[in-house]
């Protein structure tokens, strides 16, 4: 298990953006503006500056996410079940080919957890009759 992203809140997205583009001496790799995301990208993490963020969020990229909320189930309150946030399609925010999945839940001390996990993507059904 490693961590994957940590989470920043914004209140201004382009004055974050800018302030972490000059202390990260790099670009900024992708907006979604709406929602409101920034994400910057480095060894092998990213951080994502967020308008909804909650304050900091720390996100662990596991195996298999399915099987770790239900290893945590007896022990956390999952407040999000797994499911896929976003298709990469590139190599710019994840591995290219693979869905990215989350799941979110509470921790000992009630602090909200993210969990990440990859999947390839599944090709669609063929619809031929």
């Amino acid at each position: 298990m490693r961590i994957r992203q940590i989470a920043q809140r914004a209140v201004d997205l382009d004055r974050a953006a800018h302030f972490y583009s000059l202390l990260l001496e790099q670009p900024v790799a992708a907006v979604f503006d709406p929602p409101g995301l920034v994400f910057f990208t480095g060894g092998g993490m990213r951080l994502l500056i967020d308008r909804a963020a909650p304050s900091s969020l720390i996100y662990f990229e596991v195996d298999d996410v399915d099987a770790a909320v239900e290893r945590m189930r007896p022990h956390a309150t999952i407040t999000t079940e797994p499911h896929v946030i976003f298709r990469h399609d590139d190599d710019t925010l994840g591995p290219a080919g693979q869905e990215e999945v989350h799941a979110f839940l509470t921790d000992s001390e009630g602090n909200t957890v993210g969990l990440i996990g990859f999947r390839s993507v599944v090709p669609a059904q063929d619809d031929r009759r």
